[in-house]
């Protein structure tokens, strides 16, 4: 599989470390854009055997790079999504899949600066891709067959869990992935805050926090993969009758958390529509 990755960043250098990495794509067949060569030569030098042109995001360069792609994934902002596909579309191989990151960006509004028939997948990744545990939400257009679908998904395999899901799911995975570690990076910086106001030193009261956030997301993620045990059973496992636990899940509950997490989440999937109808034009 030949690969293009127009916008080689923090995002798209973590699913190329996953793709390489798992095997799903070799060195020699990726081709990768960025805007200086200042950063194409430290990619060439973190990615080696990758073809990493200095492109400056000029559209003659990023068409020339994707003529013979199989798949090309498109890593700039949203904002300037729409340009980069129109940019490439005269010169994309009529079977290569395009593959958009962003939030926000509808598959219509994609297709229409694309030539018709092109196929195209929008995903949603997260961050902790760039830690290799990543989700990553998968939404195949019509008309994109499946060894294609499995391609694209094969990409991102080795970076974390891929979750495939019909586009009018996306903003729900935005909600629940997307966004969602700024909500635990939110949760651990209270957490650490308040321990520090009960006495305990900064840097250890953030080192408790972050090992805490990462062995409960250890011990719910082997619950989940077992299927014995949901994220409610192990809350109540830890809390004793009439014990410390049980008193703070109750402060939390009578605080109203898990409506704050549902207005944030609501938040989260109506600004990713609302996007999707600002940059539909």
């Amino acid at each position: 599989m030949k690969l293009t990755i127009l916008g080689l960043g923090t995002m798209t250098g973590a699913i190329l470390t996953g793709a390489l990495d798992s095997g799903a794509v070799q060195a020699a067949d990726v081709t990768a854009t960025t805007r200086s060569e200042d950063s194409a030569a430290a990619a060439r030098e973190r990615f080696a055997g990758v073809d990493v042109r200095a492109a400056g995001g000029a559209d003659e360069a990023n068409a020339d790079a994707v003529r013979e792609a199989d798949v090309v994934l498109l890593g700039m902002k949203p904002k300037d999504l729409v340009a980069a596909a129109r940019g490439i579309a005269d010169a994309l191989p009529a079977d290569a899949v395009v593959v958009s990151v962003a939030a926000g960006v509808t598959a219509g509004t994609i297709a229409g600066a694309l030539r018709p028939g092109q196929p195209l997948v929008r995903t949603m990744p997260n961050t902790p891709l760039t830690v290799g545990s990543g989700v990553v939400g998968v939404a195949p257009a019509e008309g994109v067959g499946e060894e294609q679908a499995a391609a694209v998904e094969g990409l991102f395999s080795g970076s974390g869990l891929v979750v495939r899901v019909d586009e009018r799911q996306l903003p729900a995975v935005v909600a629940a992935a997307g966004s969602a570690p700024a909500y635990v990076f939110l949760l651990a910086e209270a957490i650490a805050q308040h321990a520090v106001e009960l006495g305990l030193d900064r840097a250890d009261a953030e080192a408790m926090a972050a090992a805490t956030v990462k062995g409960a997301g250890l011990m719910l993620e082997r619950a989940v993969e077992s299927g014995e045990q949901t994220a409610e059973d192990l809350r109540r496992a830890v809390m004793s009758p009439n014990g410390t636990t049980e008193r703070a899940v109750t402060a939390l509950q009578d605080g109203g958390l898990p409506q704050l997490v549902a207005r944030a989440m609501h938040a989260a999937a109506a600004r990713d529509r609302e996007m999707g109808r600002e940059f539909a034009g």
